[in-house]
């Protein structure tokens, strides 16, 4: 399969001046300016191939806005190498942006005052995009979408979510071989969000348009992406598909329990405490608390068991005997169940 994207080694660093407290500090630091170097993407390598959807993930911080806008030649990597569609993106800036496609969050890449429709109009004439593949387009997304309402709508108008889905229809209107989305359906309702990963899987077969996806949204990860690339600290910790990553923690379960001694409207401050007060029993009764954890979800208590080192049946019955259960389920672990753990313990 051909790689669209290749990364080798590919390292950035930034020099951050440390400075020094107060106001004699500030002015000693005009004179005598003390840089240390800070490694935001630490030696990260990575083959993409044409048609992949790939979940770029990490926690704030991580180097993931970094890696894309080197991918995107907004910046030069400090060191390695990188390719995207056979160009050297911060050589070739603008031979790559007219072959990729980018959505940067809220960051609107349309004309505020002008209908969606000119907003498409001026993005084919800059893309130089002729006629016949410009109204193939439009056509193919009134098959997806529901446009026509918006064509002629200012986007200044458009709500949330009504901008990033034209705004992604936006990125995709010249065919490019390679879409960046990042963080795409932050701050969008449930209805929204689906319809935004539907345009996406679609547009992404149809066209066979690579699309790497940044994103917090574990939702959008289970609904798009097989594959998935953890980065932390700048460096990678995993390259692989879902499943194999779930296979790394396949003994581990979720046991949900509502407790009689919680009220059914109790906040998340509360829920919080009670949590913590739950695993601190816990972790007294079976001593290794790396074997289970436990955290609030809404007004269920979640306790993650790794069943190879405890038995559920234990944990419940401990749990029965210092208080009263109303209810109880049990899950298999989320995806960002073990993500979070990848993030707080690496694979």
């Amino acid at each position: 399969m051909e790689q669209i994207i290749e990364i080798k080694n590919i390292t950035k660093e930034f020099k951050v001046l440390n400075r020094r407290e107060g106001l004699s500090g500030s002015i000693r630091d005009l004179f005598s300016r003390n840089y240390s170097a800070v490694k935001a993407v630490d030696n990260i390598s990575m083959s993409i191939s044409q048609g992949e959807i790939v979940g770029y993930l990490g926690p704030n911080g991580a180097g993931k806005s970094t890696t894309i806008k080197m991918m995107t030649g907004v910046l030069e990597p400090t060191s390695g190498t990188i390719l995207v569609n056979g160009h050297v993106p911060y050589k070739n800036r603008t031979q790559n942006a007219q072959e990729i496609g980018v959505v940067f969050g809220q960051r609107s890449q349309l004309w505020w005052a002008l209908p969606l429709i000119e907003s498409f109009r001026i993005l084919k004439d800059i893309y130089q995009i002729s006629d016949d593949d410009y109204n193939g387009m439009l056509e193919f997304y009134k098959s997806l979408v529901d446009i026509e309402p918006l064509l002629h709508k200012t986007v200044r108008q458009m709500s949330l979510g009504q901008r990033t889905l034209s705004d992604i229809l936006a990125a995709f209107l010249h065919n490019p071989k390679v879409v960046f989305l990042d963080e795409p359906t932050i701050g969008l309702d449930v209805s929204m969000k689906s319809k935004i990963r539907v345009l996406i899987q679609a547009l992404n077969q149809k066209k066979n348009t690579t699309v790497i996806l940044t994103t917090h949204d574990m939702g959008d990860v289970d609904a798009l992406c097989r594959r998935i690339v953890i980065i932390d600290k700048g460096k990678m910790l995993y390259d692989n598909d879902i499943e194999h990553l779930r296979g790394f923690f396949g003994s581990y379960i979720t046991l949900k329990v509502r407790l009689s001694d919680v009220p059914d409207d109790a906040d998340a401050e509360t829920m919080k405490k009670e949590a913590s007060k739950l695993e601190a029993e816990l972790e007294q009764k079976f001593s290794d608390d790396k074997n289970l954890s436990v955290g609030a979800d809404e007004e269920w208590l979640s306790i993650l068991i790794d069943r190879d080192k405890l038995q559920i049946m234990d944990v419940l019955n401990f749990i029965q005997s210092k208080h009263s259960i109303k209810d109880m389920k049990q899950n298999e672990i989320s995806t960002e169940t073990v993500i979070r753990k990848i993030y707080e313990e690496g694979v």
